[in-house]
């Protein structure tokens, strides 16, 4: 997952595709969020279990333990296969666990003839419908940013077609795995067996070249997801 995604439906219309039974006791709006190009490194409006209930809260995409700031620029993404038994991320793995809303990602294929160009692709679900990526989170609640939170989002191998595009993509659950991810009673064990063995497969999804402009992280709007060639309408 080379790490840009797309958060652009309101977040009723997440919650209702989670269909979660705990109240969002931060409370939420159906707004659109309408960003089509997230970059690492911003705030982005994740899911949470605090200790009153579910919360929204936007959260720094990336991550890094006090003992390793400052040498490089902190992980976004945490590999499934580690993330649950390595050092890095022990601060977060079980309590930390967290949604990244989205309705998508992107990744960059190199040119074969041309190694210096590349192809950007939106990737999806099939279905149209939201998605839910697993991730690991540090957030204390409210709008103001907080000195070391922040998330990753957790990645597994790629496998089928969309290996040709990319060998990692995000963990990505259904609504009922998504659920129990962030069940604060899932034990450390059984929330393991969730992101090894149950998120969805290649086949939920599909990708289309789209348009160059989503490179620039400055470029946001509907026109991002467009396949290539496909002119936005008006």
């Amino acid at each position: 997952m080379c790490g840009r995604f797309a958060q652009y439906q309101g977040l009723a219309d997440y919650l209702r595709e989670l269909q979660a039974e705990q109240d969002v006791v931060s409370g939420y709006d159906n707004a659109p969020i309408a960003r089509y190009n997230v970059a690492p490194g911003s705030r982005v409006l994740i899911l949470h279990n605090a200790a009153d209930g579910l919360r929204i809260d936007p959260c720094h995409w990336g991550w890094a333990p006090f003992w390793a700031t400052g040498k490089r620029p902190p992980p976004i993404n945490a590999r499934v296969e580690t993330v649950t038994t390595g050092k890095f991320f022990k601060a977060l793995w079980p309590q930390g666990r967290a949604l990244v809303m989205a309705d998508g990602w992107y990744e960059w294929v190199a040119d074969p003839q041309e190694p210096k160009r590349k192809q950007a692709y939106f990737i999806r679900l099939k279905s149209g419908a939201p998605m839910f990526m697993a991730a690991l989170a540090e957030v204390r609640p409210g709008l103001a940013p907080n000195e070391g939170d922040g998330f990753v989002i957790i990645t597994a191998a790629s496998d089928g077609g969309m290996v040709d595009i990319h060998d990692r993509r995000p963990l990505v659950l259904g609504a009922e795995q998504a659920r129990r991810w962030i069940d604060p009673d899932l034990t450390g064990d059984e929330a393991q067996r969730v992101a090894e063995e149950q998120g969805l497969p290649v086949e939920a999804f599909e990708w289309f070249a789209v348009g160059r402009e989503v490179g620039n992280v400055r470029n946001e709007g509907a026109e991002l997801i467009l396949p290539l060639g496909t002119m936005p309408l008006g």
